[in-house]
């Protein structure tokens, strides 16, 4: 099985700040860093970093050096990853003194893939190969329906949530990972946690689905069980790639066949080593802090 992360590519500007900035204020921020990212490069990354193989497709504009060097060092195979005339997608980030973040997207390159780019990609593989997706690039419902036609598993967190993705067929997705403002948008507006999986449970019979509340843990359910589990406490730094870790790593577990259970404490462990660093790619662990942090705690 090959695994295939077709997503964004962005270059992201952090600001530390002393509140998230209100309509109509002006806030001097105290601090500016510059970090690659997206949900994308990120989610390959923790993958990448949990010891998994991983291809990333995208589209990068002239400004994209940083990118493929980030894929590069992090371990991520960039063949498909092409270079077209432009800016690159990128990120105004807003990180409060207690760490919780507000994001500004600007997608760039990742809204400039046509069909025949997917064609493209798509082409080299095949059924069985798992395809992870987000919804930070264009043609997200082009991509699913040619994924779908060569029988590949579908992972997708559908976020930012906007209505292109209700044009979408996610009958098709075979697991959601959502936090609970994506999962409420998809739940018809139902908020409660355990109302937003009887809702996807009901129209996604045969889809599993990873719900995240941040500091209230996270849910796992499908058509036979559901599991619930607690975040590993840590002093919070910055929270900005706290939920694509959790992805990389739960996809890590997919791949690997381990226990549900198993999955999501490794998915909560490396979350909980993202939150209690800067920046976004740059905070994700590879394997073994992960490991270290889990024989170190005593999480079996």
């Amino acid at each position: 099985m090959k695994l295939l992360n077709f997503g964004s590519l962005n270059i992201d500007y952090v600001y530390k700040v002393d509140h998230i900035t209100k309509g109509g204020e002006t806030q001097q921020s105290e601090q500016l860093e510059t970090f690659a990212g997206g949900k994308g490069l990120n989610q390959s990354i923790a993958i990448a970093k949990a010891g998994i193989s991983v291809y990333h497709a995208g589209l990068i504009g002239e400004d994209g050096d940083l990118l493929i060097d980030t894929c590069k060092e992090s371990g991520i195979d960039t063949s498909f990853i092409e270079r077209i005339n432009g800016k690159c997608g990128h990120a105004v980030i807003q990180v409060d003194k207690n760490a919780q973040n507000c994001i500004i997207l600007h997608k760039g390159a990742n809204g400039r893939i046509d069909k025949e780019y997917v064609d493209k990609i798509l082409q080299d593989f095949g059924k069985g190969d798992m395809i992870i997706l987000q919804n930070e690039v264009n043609m997200l419902e082009y991509i699913i329906d040619r994924a779908y036609a060569k029988s590949m598993p579908i992972v997708l967190n559908p976020s930012p949530f906007n209505d292109e993705l209700l044009n979408c067929d996610l009958t098709k997705v075979s697991v959601f990972i959502m936090n609970e403002i994506e999962g409420s948008a998809i739940a018809n507006g139902n908020e409660k946690p355990l109302e937003i999986l009887d809702y996807m449970m009901k129209k996604y019979p045969s889809s599993k689905v990873v719900l995240t509340l941040g500091l209230d843990g996270a849910y796992y359910c499908d058509c036979d069980k559901r599991v619930y589990q607690p975040i590993f406490e840590t002093a919070a730094v910055d929270t900005t790639a706290a939920g694509d870790t959790f992805t990389g790593y739960f996809i890590r577990g997919l791949a690997e066949d381990y226990s549900i259970n198993e999955v999501l404490k490794m998915a909560a462990c490396a979350s909980a080593i993202t939150v209690s660093r800067k920046g976004a790619s740059v905070s994700i662990p590879v394997l073994n802090e992960v490991e270290k942090y889990m024989n170190e705690h005593g999480i079996v």
